[in-house]
Parts: structure tokens; sequence; C-alpha cells
């Protein structure tokens, strides 16, 4: 469905926040932030209590390439803001301009997975698996959970723009959407705390 098969709703401003149904998809959705942040919460606080329980393998300092984790977050902040410029199309009823905005989304998406995969592969190398050593544990635990909830969003979006070519943009289809790009900015903002406290700290601080 094009921008100008939605034409006859465009009176309609804010479609994800004009029904009741989609006002509630937003509050359900706000305590399901809550729940995560304090799973995250949790992770990074078990990360920060081992991160020096090194063992025999190898310290954060050691093993971390701060070129490769830049790489990875310049384009997980870029994909927030290509689900920037989606949600702005979807406001304006440019489906076709919200799905390109969106499937590029998908791909930087996919691109962090890939870099991540390539990492962790490449620590496997060097001795760092997850048994070897408390640390180790709490990084894969942390760092994998966060790459499990990116594959998450990759697939919700993917699964609404691949419905969206016969929902095309409508008050019951419109909250979906805005709540997915919601969802991705949540997992981008906790990826800088992961660059910050993971990476940079454990780079810098020798």
């Amino acid at each position: 469905m094009s921008g100008t098969e939605n034409a006859g709703l465009q009176a309609i401003p804010n479609p994800e926040k004009a029904t009741l149904e989609g006002k509630n998809k937003f509050l359900g959705f706000w305590f399901f932030l809550g729940g995560e942040t304090v799973l995250f919460g949790t992770l990074f606080a078990t990360f920060l209590a081992l991160r020096d329980k090194v063992a025999s393998g190898p310290s954060a300092h050691e093993l971390f390439s701060l070129p490769l984790t830049f790489l990875s977050t310049i384009i997980l902040l870029t994909s927030s803001l290509t689900s920037v410029f989606a949600i702005l199309a979807m406001k304006d009823y440019k489906a076709g301009a919200m799905r390109l905005w969106f499937w590029i989304t998908v791909l930087l998406g996919l691109a962090f997975l890939g870099l991540e995969i390539y990492e962790f592969h490449e620590y496997l190398g060097e001795h760092f698996g997850f048994t070897t050593s408390a640390f180790s544990s709490a990084f894969y635990t942390l760092v994998g959970t966060h790459g499990c909830h990116v594959l998450f969003g990759v697939l919700w979006i993917s699964e609404l723009m691949l419905q969206s070519y016969k929902k095309g943009i409508t008050t019951v289809t419109a909250p979906k959407y805005y709540v997915a790009a919601l969802y991705w900015h949540f997992i981008d903002v906790v990826w800088v705390f992961i660059f910050t406290v993971v990476y940079l700290l454990g780079i810098l601080g020798g």
C-alpha cells in the first residue's frame, strides 16, 4: 500500500495514539520495558562485580578491540536514526518510505549481529570461552543477551514490514510500528551502556 493509498487517513494526526487500543499498547510496552530494564540492570551489576575475576584467561584489556566495537556502535546508532525516519514517514502516511527506512534498519541490525558473531569467534580463538572465567561468563551473558534482543527486534520489524504490504498504515497498525521502533531505541541505548561499561572501561582500565 503506497502513501497515496493511505491519503484518506491523513486527517488523523499521530495515528499510533489515535485509539484506546493504541494507547493501551504503549502502556503495556512501558511495563515490558520496566522488566527489561531490571533484567539488564542485574546483568550489568553482575558483570561489574566479576569483571576482574579473569582466573587464567585473558583480561578485557588484552582482549577487546576498540575499532571493532566502535564500528558496531556506529552501525547500531545509525539504525536508530533510520527507525526515526521510518516513524516520521509513518506519521505522514508514506507507507513506501516507512518500509524503506525500516528495511534499512533491519539490514543495519543484521550487520551488527554479523560483527558480534565475528567478535565472539575471534575471542574463542583466544581461548576466551563462556566457562573460561567468571569474567567471561558475565561478559557473554550480558553481551549475548543484548544480541538476542537485537535479533528479536530484527525479526519483529521484518514481520511487521511484510504485513505492511497488505495492511498499510492505519490506526490499528501504526501503534505496532511505533512500539517496535521504541523497542529498537531501547536496545540501542542498552548497547551504549555496554560499549561504555564493558568495552571502554575494559580497555582503558588496563
